[in-house]
């Protein structure tokens, strides 16, 4: 299934070219967005304080590149904490951003940039907001790079050629250094950790859990139960639309495999066989799918907005 989203990061010519070179992105576009005026002059951007910011339109296979993926990606060819400037360019139209028109979309996109400030001391300076207006650049803008290989670009020629590799590499590296072997097992490899001999089977704090890959809110523990299966337990996601359901064949048996739809993990399954009184469902669980987050942290972690659901 195809979808859009919107990136700005500095001159478009170089973000352009380095996104439309990632493996599931099938088409893009150089462009000005959210803006004051209406179809706007590459003059009136730099000069006329139109307040726009170059953007790339992307369209992407999310079934080869799920979202969470994506960004990822483009996090590495941005400084994420520069206001309005991105390598020598400088002004409101070299900002940084994510433009969405998909509300299921903003708190995915919410989850990666709190995982990404995790890894600076100062604030994260990317945008995230709704596509207000968006508008195709000049024809000489359109695959500049690609006409013009000498041409000016902020992000650094090796950047190409990683952006061609395979999205698998990027989960033997980056995700080998930062989970844990059964952390990798369960999330990369389609493992199973023991029943009772795991982290949160037996935890009832108040609090969330999240995607143990993305971030993304997943279950709240006033939906999670004690089942006697040996996993964490829950009758619902705290959103249908944060988890995707897919048959499972394996194993000689006919189950329901949910997913994370963030970072498409597998996180387990889901059985007619739950409390009658909660809907009759039982989202089967690994923990080592998820991370923990107790109520006195949420705030703190950014999750604070899900405070609600423990009330």
């Amino acid at each position: 299934m195809s979808k859009t989203i919107y990136l700005a990061g500095g001159c478009f010519w170089g973000v352009e070219k380095y996104l439309s070179l990632i493996p599931g992105v099938l088409e893009t576009e150089a462009g000005y967005a959210n803006g004051r005026t209406e179809r706007p002059t590459y003059q009136q951007v730099c000069y006329d304080n139109t307040g726009h910011a170059e953007t790339v339109k992307v369209t992407y296979d999310e079934g080869r590149l799920p979202l969470a993926r994506l960004l990822e990606r483009f996090f590495q060819v941005i400084d994420p904490i520069s206001v309005n400037r991105q390598g020598n360019d400088r002004g409101v139209q070299y900002r940084t951003g994510i433009y969405f028109t998909q509300p299921e979309e903003k708190e995915e996109i919410a989850a990666a940039l709190r995982h990404l400030q995790t890894r600076y001391e100062k604030p994260v300076a990317v945008e995230a907001a709704p596509l207000d207006n968006y508008y195709p650049a000049e024809d000489y803008h359109q695959k500049y790079l690609d006409r013009n290989p000498g041409g000016y670009c902020h992000i650094p020629a090796g950047a190409f050629e990683q952006a061609k590799e395979p999205l698998k590499e990027e989960k033997g590296g980056e995700l080998r250094m930062r989970l844990t072997d059964l952390q990798y097992r369960v999330t990369q490899e389609n493992g199973t950790e023991p029943p009772f001999q795991n982290e949160y089977y037996d935890e009832f704090r108040e609090g969330i859990y999240v995607d143990i890959v993305s971030g993304e809110p997943l279950f709240a523990s006033g939906d999670k139960f004690e089942s006697g299966c040996g996993w964490p337990s829950f009758s619902r996601p705290i959103d249908r639309e944060l988890v995707r359901e897919k048959t499972d064949t394996s194993h000689g048996m006919y189950r329901t495999e949910v997913r994370s739809r963030g970072s498409n993990s597998p996180l387990g399954h889901v059985f007619n066989d739950g409390p009658a009184d909660r809907g009759g469902l039982r989202y089967c669980i690994n923990s080592a799918a998820l991370r923990f987050i107790p109520r006195e942290r949420m705030e703190e972690e950014g999750y604070g907005e899900y405070l609600p659901l423990l009330r």
